[in-house]
């Protein structure tokens, strides 16, 4: 089953090193792509291809992966797209909020590129297995 991903990071070379996974391991899933909460927000009220599922950094300019999380779980139509947090950050206060606000999950990304394919590659063969609401 193909998947409709949109990933939510500022850092193109994080963006890249994503889409190589996918790649590399011949996923079929779709990427689609915003470099801020603002832009992802915007991509969303267009409707056209809604994600199943969205991967999300949290330290980004204009709007911060938390403030997105906040105004996609405020919003009727979006609030049930499953949210991963995708973050070199492992600061506790952040992970809470995180869940507190609705992500389904919360990744830390590795400095070694061989766990971080490791990680991507047991979210994207756990995600591909859920029941996903389809909106």
């Amino acid at each position: 089953m193909s998947l409709n991903f949109l990933l939510i990071d500022d850092d193109e070379i994080e963006r890249l090193k994503f889409a190589r996974v996918l790649q590399k391991n011949n996923y079929p899933h779709n990427i689609i792509e915003a470099r801020n909460g603002e832009e992802a927000l915007d991509k969303l009220a267009q409707k056209e291809q809604l994600p199943d599922l969205i991967f999300l950094d949290l330290n980004m300019p204009k709007m911060n992966g938390l403030e997105f999380l906040r105004e996609l779980k405020s919003n009727a139509d979006l609030r049930y797209i499953p949210v991963i947090i995708l973050s070199t950050s492992n600061n506790l206060q952040d992970l809470k909020e995180a869940y507190k606000t609705g992500a389904a999950g919360y990744i830390v990304k590795p400095l070694k590129y061989e766990d971080y394919v490791y990680k991507i590659k047991c979210l994207i063969e756990y995600w591909s297995i859920n029941e996903i609401f389809k909106v």
